[in-house]
């Protein structure tokens, strides 16, 4: 690729340069997305699921108490 001194262009054809690149760079992306799109559609032939990331685990607040049963309050006794 040649180079572009970009100091001695004018605002018109920087205008032009930053078009050029931006519709030349939304091509690559769509292709690349069309290609992407196929690679998920030949792994689905496969019929695995997808793994689903498991529950979040919720934590009492603090200013909740810990949800107790009466036998948890009674004393253990201890071995011999």
């Amino acid at each position: 690729m040649a180079k572009i001194d970009l100091n001695t262009l004018s605002i018109e054809e920087l205008a032009a340069l930053r078009d050029d690149a931006t519709e030349k760079l939304a091509e690559k992306v769509a292709a690349r997305q069309a290609e992407l799109e196929a690679e998920l559609e030949r792994l689905s032939l496969y019929g695995k699921p997808a793994k689903k990331s498991p529950a979040p685990v919720v934590k009492p607040r603090k200013d909740e108490p810990a949800k107790t049963s009466d036998t948890a309050s009674e004393p253990v006794s201890k071995a011999a």
